[in-house]
């Protein structure tokens, strides 16, 4: 196998052709090695040596790796090299096939390179236990749909070069004959307006951000970098780039360095000055909230990876400011993000612009890798393409069970694609979890053959006593079984693992269907499944918003835990609801619920400072309701109502006044919500709640929370 006889030569110089015919294409290839895993590896470290390699990666154990000049990286940690470029990558296989690794690896790869492979025989894939497979909480045992439907796709694609070496397949794959005018990667079109369009709104009036979204290799960074040098040419003294990680922006400072040319004065890794004195920089995102330099202008290069809170920072905090991120998404996920953000932008800066790429730069408009690899992640699934709609849109849905895996790939992509467009973190990943996960429940509406409404549920729980103990005494972990394990441990209940759960994961509806009632009999038909095969309770977990608390509520589900930490990608704090189902399933949500109840004004302060009005306010109301006032606490009320007794000492009764039945509710609609939360519940100082400009002091502070407990007092329920 080390091809040292004498068919060697023309051997490796096939697969230079190879290399110099893609190249001069635009094309990339992907090189399936198929078979024994030690085999594979000898052929790979006796052909890499001959071929042209600029930069490349390997997947696999460093001190297994098949060529010096291959740079190791981990595939959990692909996303760091999200806007590199590199011309090979050897991806490990056997180490573990992470969906959003591989994913975001393939977008680095530019015109002319090779992904090799290294994977068991296709015909194998339905039942190879991936080494990934234990960190999801997925089972080796029984079939793998996910990997199975892959192995259907690669089995016969144009972009995919499968090679044997145990079984002696080793013929040169064919090589696509050399056009007359070759492949460069040069500026596009696309990317010569969105330079102009980054100048102007440099230079331009303030609060006007752009965003730039476009699929992977179109140019936005290299775009982000000539803007960058043009901008500095004009005047701009301070350019300030940030992004998830340092290597994000490799791209990005060689576009400026070379725009700059003999206009660079001095150039450090991360700082270019120009001979003017203008400067561009790289800062780290949390470095930059931190530290708050002055800049004329920010870019945010592959904002979709920024926690949502950290980007809205971002935005209010300098005049102009320009985000680019990617469309379709293993950084989970760019058209998540562009729904999640939008709504910031219109509230916050309604001039905002959007610009979108469309052009490929570093590989031709018709790569096969890219239409591959599109294809085995659904990267580009479209909840808007209507499959086969054969009925009205204004006819009754069919709610029914549904198996996604054994759908056809339009159905699948089209289901995907309505939970790509609901949430905000929906990648690769989810998708094989969905087809693999044994414990995964689906249904979907549908009218005719259009699907327009998916809901993805879980079972989780049924521990035994012994193993849900370990888990609330926070000495054994176990993958999966997110709610059991979470309202084990955080909130001190065993059997709530003991119990047999259904936890809703995702759930979508498309948007002309939406507010028809669809979301809630999707839940309802799980509850009633849950309920026939006996299980104890139905609930979700998610990023808490208003909208969201309301539709489960609606659903008849009750908060039973708030998480303490806000959420890195949404900066929403985790709720978690639930619905009791079995005697002892209600027995539970009553306990936890009334135990949160007696424990929330107590942890409020502390614990949920940056928890929004209307989100407390629904809480709040949510909860059991608290003790009863008693006469002194309404002596004490209508003494401060009345501008007799201080507001520090009356917190105490404030706060309980909160948990009276209908107080939170009648609050909810208040102008003095905000300074009611803030102050009363959250107990933030006087002098924050003046800076968020609730009050204009405390005097003033103190008298508006007066006039609404005289409102309460006078108009109030259960006073």
């Amino acid at each position: 196998m080390s091809h040292s006889g004498p068919d060697a030569k023309p051997y490796f110089s096939g697969w230079r052709a190879l290399q110099a015919s893609l190249a001069a294409n635009g094309e990339r290839r992907l090189v399936l090695l198929e078979g024994n895993r030690e085999t594979s590896l000898k052929w790979l470290s006796a052909l890499l040596p001959e071929l042209e390699l600029q930069a490349g990666l390997w997947t696999g154990p460093e001190d297994q790796c098949p060529d010096p000049r291959l740079a190791r990286i981990v595939p959990t940690e692909a996303r760091k090299w999200l806007g590199c470029e590199v011309s090979m990558i050897i991806w490990d296989g056997w180490q573990g096939n992470p969906p959003d690794g591989f994913a975001a690896l393939s977008g680095a790869l530019t015109a002319g390179g090779l992904l090799f492979w290294l994977m068991p025989p296709l015909d194998e894939w339905r039942r190879f236990a991936d080494p990934d497979y234990p960190r999801t909480g997925l089972d080796h045992g029984g079939g793998h749909p996910f990997a199975a439907r892959m192995a259907n796709i690669l089995a016969d694609h144009e972009a995919v070069i499968r090679i044997s070496p145990c079984s002696g397949t080793l013929s040169l794959p064919a090589i696509p004959p050399v056009p007359e005018q070759t492949f460069r990667i040069e500026t596009t079109r696309d990317q010569e307006q969105l330079v102009q369009r980054l100048v102007r709104f440099g230079l331009g009036r303030r609060r006007r951000p752009l965003v730039v979204t476009a699929d992977r290799g179109r140019g936005k960074s290299a775009a982000l970098g000539m803007a960058a040098a043009e901008l500095l040419e004009k005047g701009r003294q301070e350019i300030v780039v940030t992004a998830p990680s340092e290597q994000n922006v490799d791209t990005l400072f060689r576009h400026a360095r070379e725009a700059l040319a003999e206009q660079l004065d001095e150039a450090s890794t991360r700082i270019l000055t120009n001979r003017s004195g203008g400067r561009l920089r790289f800062v780290p995102v949390r470095e930059l909230l931190a530290l708050r330099p002055e800049a004329e202008v920010i870019l945010v290069d592959e904002a979709a990876a920024i926690p949502a809170p950290l980007l809205k920072s971002l935005l209010l905090g300098w005049p102009r400011v320009a985000f680019a991120t990617t469309v379709h998404g293993y950084e989970g996920a760019g058209r998540g993000f562009a729904i999640r953000f939008r709504q910031v932008l219109e509230q916050s800066t309604p001039h905002w612009q959007l610009v979108t790429l469309s052009e490929p730069v570093r590989w031709a408009r018709n790569d096969p890798l890219e239409a591959l690899v599109t294809r085995l992640f659904l990267l580009a699934a479209d909840s808007s393409v209507s499959p086969r709609n054969t009925e009205s849109s204004i006819a009754e849905p069919v709610i029914e069970s549904w198996q996604p895996a054994t759908d056809d790939e339009e159905a699948l992509s089209h289901a995907f694609g309505l939970l790509v467009d609901a949430h905000y973190r929906t990648s690769p990943a989810d998708l094989r979890q969905w087809l693999d996960d044994p414990a995964a429940r689906s249904w979907r509406a549908r009218i005719g053959d259009r699907t327009v409404g998916v809901l993805w549920c879980a079972l989780e729980g049924g521990l035994s006593p012994e193993l849900a103990e370990q888990v609330s005494l926070g000495t054994r972990r176990i993958r999966g079984h997110l709610l059991p394990q979470s309202l084990a441990s955080h909130s001190g209940y065993p059997e709530a693992a003991v119990l047999e759960g259904l936890r809703v994961v995702r759930i979508a509806v498309s948007d002309d269907a939406r507010r028809s009632g669809i979301g809630r009999r999707l839940v309802e038909t799980a509850r009633a499944y849950a309920a026939e095969q006996g299980v104890d309770y139905l609930g979700s977990s998610f990023g808490g918003s208003a909208d969201l608390l309301a539709f489960w509520q609606s659903c008849s589900l009750h908060v039973v835990r708030v998480g303490l930490q806000q959420e890195a990608s949404s900066g929403e704090y985790p709720l978690q609801m639930i619905r009791g189902i079995s005697q002892p399933g209600l027995d539970l949500e009553e306990r936890i619920r009334n135990r949160l109840a007696g424990h929330w004004l107590t942890l409020m302060p502390d614990n949920w400072p940056g928890l929004e009005p209307d989100m407390l306010a629904e809480i709040t109301a949510d909860l059991p309701p608290g003790p009863t006032l008693d006469h002194d606490d309404l002596r004490d009320l209508c003494h401060f109502a009345n501008g007799h007794r201080g507001f520090q000492i009356t917190v105490p009764v404030l706060r309980k006044l909160s948990q009276v039945p209908g107080t939170m509710a009648w609050l909810k609609d208040h102008e003095e919500l905000a300074l009611w939360c803030r102050r009363v519940l959250q107990g933030a100082p006087w002098a924050s709640v003046q800076t968020e400009k609730l009050c204009v002091g405390q005097r003033e502070g103190e008298d508006r929370l007066r006039q609404v407990v005289r409102d309460l007092l006078e108009h109030g329920q259960g006073l």
